[in-house]
């Protein structure tokens, strides 16, 4: 039986023969095309200068007022043209005095120009420079105002959410008053004498989320989605992987509602006169840190729903299956939605073309860092265009050849495909040994992967420690910030591993392709009533360099599965593993007595070099990336964690590869999700 791959799509377009979609015969880089696509944002523009009014109302049905910026071309004296042209929405709630001050700094006479230029210039290289070439690469100007898409012949309009900088209410985090929001904000534009009744929406991150939302309510004037780093999946991506809270997000909530009190300088004294300062201040008392005592709450004590997989957040997911217009996604292997790009593509119900997908081998905070040169991508902010271009305006650009699929594989090269996981992998097994690979005398356990299982049982013990703090699941949980404080952050994890337990493969004779899905089951024990685990599987050079591939983390009180939405080979072997999380399917944890654990991993696509090896780490945690809610680790003190390598209950590593990692391919099915 052959592989479902994401390629795999649905409707029409469901008996599409395998294969049948051809990528981008012009490679990650665009070729041709993409150059005119980049000529066309860098160049000369129809209109020589944007008019920027920062004092826009828009009133929701339910009387709440939103506050928002309306950016148009303008002619050589300031003036914005009458003409009626397709419109870019961005809902986030950053507050738009933040991103003033960006636009600020990144286009202000001189200045402006000359940062650009000089982000632009920084080779690749550590973390900082990655982080600052996005402000040279397009990214802030998907994330904020885009003169030059302005410029070009669009308007742009940018909405503080409800409960946010200027707007009024209280913010509900991607609520379903929320998307209401975004989808009357969207008729409202269409109704406008400026738009032509063709709207886009853009965004990273939550802006990203909220355009995907807003999609799948399917209003009539959305057109295409431009998403950068967007969630399809709040509570395993961020929320609550493998049943335990991320510490992103308490830092993230502080950061939005403190970013909320901050009022804007543009319209300040204007709101104070009409009387809508008044409401805005009302509105802030009454929620004036929202989220934050029920995540304390809940964190302290389990008694609070956004502890557990709930109704909560499936009012907050995208409906991604019922999107229709034309949607572009762009995501990074260790971003913090790390699963959600790869989910989007696969969940949309369209043809390659309408949908794209984009993944880098980055993080929340470094989209696009190394865009714009041969054999790689095109910029973001060239992308958004030609998208908009295509789908907006109706230009045969070539923009929906492209791809379908594009992707910086790790270990290798940015290269296009027309399906993932890639079409050469098939499913394979590596078996966890206690035998030693000679690779990791650095660890707990220096143990192997091979083709059988153990040859006799054996418990091995493992405990807590700090190390996650250097440590690539510390970059992810950072948003990447972390990758500026060296490579024990982003490249090299043996810090991590002196505390955990190791077990490599014997090294790949020829490149070896690593795409997919992909599930470790482990039989484990603890002492106590709860066990915290934490794994990466990893990429190990020759010189001993141990690079974090992927990662995941199960408690075992969270180890029930959700069947109709995992997938299984054809003998009952996990490929992915996806839990319910749920207070009700939380099994007991019974001391001193092995279990059975399948921690999902985030999929990802990799090539091993020609002597290069494939290693396991467990961990018995991983400190800031996994928190244990307060209830658990009760449970869990003074426990002893062990791993049990038993030739009867085996422990492994299911993946998708090609290569010589000396196992048998074995074919896979997929048991399609249900409502």
């Amino acid at each position: 039986m052959r592989i479902v791959t994401l390629q795999l799509d649905y409707g029409e377009f469901a008996d599409r023969p395998r294969g049948a979609v051809r990528p981008s015969q012009s490679g990650a880089d665009g070729g041709t095309p993409a150059r005119g696509w980049a000529e066309a944002v860098d160049g000369r523009q129809p209109y020589p200068r944007v008019h920027i009014d920062r004092s826009i109302t828009i009133t929701m049905d339910d009387g709440t007022r939103l506050r928002a910026t309306l950016v148009r071309p303008a002619n050589v004296l300031g003036q914005p043209v009458k003409t009626a042209l397709p419109t870019v929405l961005n809902v986030n709630p950053y507050n738009r005095a933040v991103i003033d001050g960006i636009d600020h700094a990144l286009h202000a006479p001189v200045i402006g120009s000359a940062v650009r230029s000089a982000s632009a210039a920084i080779p690749l290289g550590d973390g900082a420079s990655r982080i600052g070439r996005t402000f040279g690469t397009g990214l802030w100007d998907v994330f904020g105002v885009n003169r030059n898409l302005v410029r070009s012949g669009y308007t742009q309009v940018i909405v503080d959410v409800r409960g946010t900088g200027a707007s009024q209410g209280r913010w509900e985090i991607l609520s379903p008053r929320e998307q209401r929001d975004s989808v009357e904000v969207i008729e409202w534009i269409s109704e406008q004498p400026w738009c032509d009744g063709n709207v886009g929406m853009a965004g990273w991150s939550y802006s990203a989320i909220n355009s995907l939302q807003a999609a799948g309510h399917r209003p009539a004037a959305l057109k295409a989605v431009f998403a950068v780093e967007g969630g399809a999946d709040m509570v395993r991506d961020v929320y609550l992987t493998g049943g335990m809270p991320s510490a992103f997000i308490p830092l993230w909530l502080t950061l939005v509602n403190g970013l909320k009190w901050l009022p804007n300088p543009a319209t300040a004294v204007a709101d104070v006169l009409r009387g809508d300062a008044y409401r805005w201040l009302r509105d802030r008392l009454s929620s004036p840190a929202s989220e934050m005592p029920s995540l304390l709450w809940g964190f302290l004590t389990a008694r609070d729903d956004r502890i557990f997989d709930d109704p909560y957040f499936d009012e907050r997911n995208p409906r991604i299956e019922d999107i229709e217009c034309p949607t572009f996604t762009v995501g990074g292997w260790h971003d913090l939605f790390g699963r959600s790009a790869t989910r989007v593509y696969s969940t949309l119900r369209m043809a390659p073309g309408r949908k794209q997908m984009l993944v880098a081998d980055g993080y929340h905070f470094d989209p696009g860092c190394d865009h714009g040169s041969p054999g790689r991508p095109p910029r973001l902010d060239v992308l958004e265009r030609a998208w908009f271009d295509k789908w907006l305006k109706g230009l045969d650009n070539g923009v929906d050849e492209y791809g379908p699929i594009v992707m910086q594989q790790q270990g290798g090269q940015w290269s296009c495909s027309s399906e993932y996981p890639r079409a050469d992998v098939r499913p394979r097994r590596l078996f966890l040994a206690e035998a030693p690979s000679g690779t990791a005398g650095h660890t707990r356990h220096d143990g192997s992967l091979r083709d059988g299982p153990a040859a006799r049982r054996r418990s091995l013990r493992i405990t807590p420690d700090l190390r996650g703090f250097v440590s690539r699941d510390a970059a992810q949980v950072t948003a990447g910030a972390a990758i500026v404080l060296g490579k024990d952050f982003s490249t090299d994890a043996r810090f991590q591993e002196v505390g955990g337990l190791t077990f490599t493969s014997e090294p790949v004779g020829v490149p070896t392709q690593i795409s997919g899905q992909m599930n470790l089951r482990l039989n484990v024990s603890t002492t106590a009533h709860e066990g915290i685990w934490a794994v990466t599987v990893n990429d190990v050079a020759p010189d001993g360099t141990s690079t974090v591939l992927t990662n995941g983390a199960l408690t075992s009180s969270n180890r029930a599965l959700d069947p109709s939405r995992s997938t299984y080979t054809d003998d009952g072997v996990l490929l992915d593993a996806v839990h319910y999380l749920s207070r009700e399917r939380r099994l007991p944890v019974p001391a001193d007595e092995p279990v059975r654990i399948d921690v999902d991993l985030v999929p990802t696509d990799a090539v091993l070099a020609v002597g290069h090896r494939l290693r396991v780490d467990v961990y018995a945690a991983s400190l800031p990336r996994y928190l244990t809610i307060v209830p658990d680790l009760i449970k869990a003190r003074r426990r002893r964690q062990q791993l049990v390598l038993d030739p009867n209950k085996p422990s492994y590593l299911t993946f998708q590869a090609d290569g010589d990692l000396g196992v048998d391919p074995v074919p896979v099915v997929s048991v399609a999700p249900v409502d």
